[in-house]
């Protein structure tokens, strides 16, 4: 039995160049399954709920296959990898529906901060409870998925000093979202931010992981993670889908994993001092991803963001060959161990030496 997975992809269309190119009118309208974003240049496309990860890894490959052909036909264009403008204009929006009152607002509270590629990995669980609960252990762990993803070094040409300049620089909104304690306090509280304005709609909470589902936030049925960099690797996409999905497994099987009872931080202040650690625990791997050292949200020790991975792979190793995904866990492994971006490297590849 395997838990069903699905994906948002988002992308930058251009030249082979690296000219960053807005075509997402033209593409919407002939092909069927790619919506637009704000920007011109980003398209999105979602894959359909699937378990099995040989069909999981069609569903992503097929939609890219078609518009590559799709562009091709267009011109001198294609799909460019990475989550940020790396070589494009991020002084500039480039509005892809001008008449669209959502996207105005977007526009004037967080400009281009907003026009960058990534990835949102769902998973489905239909028990609101259980849903919560995974919500907040996947949370305070986010950052360990930032730093398997994180591959946005460079905006404008430029070095900018993170590993994830996506995250980086994307506006978490809103700036306090905490670790909900129960379907009745997310109903609870996204009332209260849609009053207060600091949400337009249901849809405005950009934080690392949210509840999500067709009536939001009533009926929900997926966990979905936003925090991951643009992977154009399928295979490596799926193992980050794999170590979530062994992850959640054990959760399932323990609900003790719940960090607001299975953490020793004080009881009194422990939901804050959680998201304290978290976000700082984010804002070190959007700089050093698997070199930087995080806080556990167990204790608070520190602990190497690659250590830490490595722990989890070992623990989650046997619940994904109990459920059958072990071989599409295994390049995690190989991912943790990479060696990342140091700013010699960095400084070589904007140079083009």
């Amino acid at each position: 039995m395997q838990l069903s997975k699905g994906f948002e992809v988002e992308m930058y269309t251009g030249t082979p160049q690296g000219d960053i190119v807005g075509l997402s009118d033209q593409i919407v309208a002939a092909l069927d399954g790619f919506v637009r974003e704000p920007d011109s240049r980003n398209v999105e496309y979602t894959t359909a709920p699937l378990c099995n990860y040989e069909r999981l890894l069609c569903a992503l490959v097929s939609p890219r296959r078609r518009l590559r052909k799709y562009l091709h036909r267009l011109g001198d264009f294609t799909i460019l990898p990475g989550s940020t403008l790396s070589l494009g204009d991020s002084h500039k929006f480039h509005r892809s529906d001008p008449g669209n009152a959502y996207h105005t607002y977007i526009e004037q509270t967080y400009g281009t901060r907003v026009v960058t590629a990534s990835i949102h990995i769902n998973i489905g669980i239909s028990d609101p409870d259980v849903l919560m609960r995974a919500c907040r252990l996947v949370r305070v762990e986010a950052p360990l998925y930032l730093a398997l993803s994180a591959s946005s070094p460079f905006l404008d040409g430029a070095v900018t000093g993170y590993h994830s300049t996506r995250w980086g620089l994307f506006p978490a909104t809103p700036t306090h979202v905490p670790l909900f304690e129960s379907h009745a306090h997310f109903i609870q509280w996204t009332h209260e931010q849609l009053a207060a304005g600091t949400m337009q709609n249901v849809r405005h909470l950009w934080s690392s992981v949210r509840p999500n589902g067709d009536r939001r936030p009533y009926n929900l049925n997926r966990l979905e993670l936003r925090i991951c960099d643009l992977m154009v690797d399928p295979l490596a996409l799926l193992a980050v889908t794999a170590l979530l999905e062994a992850r959640l497994w054990m959760l399932l099987q323990d609900p003790l994993l719940d960090p607001l009872t299975a953490s020793s931080l004080p009881t009194a202040t422990r939901g804050e001092d959680l998201l304290d650690i978290t976000q700082a625990n984010e804002a070190a791997v959007a700089r050093q991803s698997l070199d930087a050292e995080l806080h556990h949200w167990q204790d608070g020790r520190p602990i190497l963001a690659r250590d830490w991975i490595a722990q989890l792979y070992q623990e989650c190793w046997p619940l994904a060959q109990q459920h059958g995904f072990s071989c599409f866990l295994s390049p995690v492994k190989k991912t943790s161990s990479r060696r990342q971006y140091g700013p010699a490297l960095a400084t070589a590849i904007s140079a083009g030496s």
